[in-house]
């Protein structure tokens, strides 16, 4: 008997990283879609959502992050044009001077006033929703 083959949605993990100052962490990717987005890819075979988010924020930025919250995740399908991927957001905390690496081009801490417009993936309305619950402390509605 043939198993059938489903096609189910990939997870990820992003990583909303707080730094001292009220700034907050951005990679250029060094891969297409490029352009700047937030720290994260996808979670191993075998690895906890959490370990994966950690993990992505060393490797794209250098920086050891304390996880404080799982804000959301996000869903749509088309979110990313290379697939149907599912993002589950962390919040985190680091300190120190981000440094690009892996698939990051670059690694650059911004103010929340000088984030930059164009960012790839729906990775703006993730921060516009982060922003919005930081200044009001409610979450997105689902």
């Amino acid at each position: 008997m043939a198993v059938p083959a489903f096609k189910n949605p990939v997870p990820t993990v992003d990583c909303i990283i707080e730094l001292p100052g009220e700034r907050l962490v951005l990679i250029r990717r060094k891969n297409p879609p490029l352009g700047w987005a937030l720290p994260g890819g996808f979670v191993d075979e075998g690895e906890t959502l959490h370990a994966a988010c950690v993990r992505e924020a060393r490797e794209e930025t250098g920086l050891e992050v304390d996880l404080t919250e799982q804000f959301f995740t996000y869903s749509d399908p088309a979110r990313d044009l290379r697939r149907h991927t599912l993002s589950t957001v962390y919040i985190a905390w680091a300190e120190g001077d981000p440094k690009g690496a892996d698939d990051a081009a670059e690694a650059k801490a911004f103010s929340l006033n000088e984030l930059p417009k164009e960012l790839c993936f729906d990775h703006g309305a993730i921060l516009k929703d982060y922003l919005a619950y930081k200044k009001t402390g409610k979450r997105r509605k689902i």
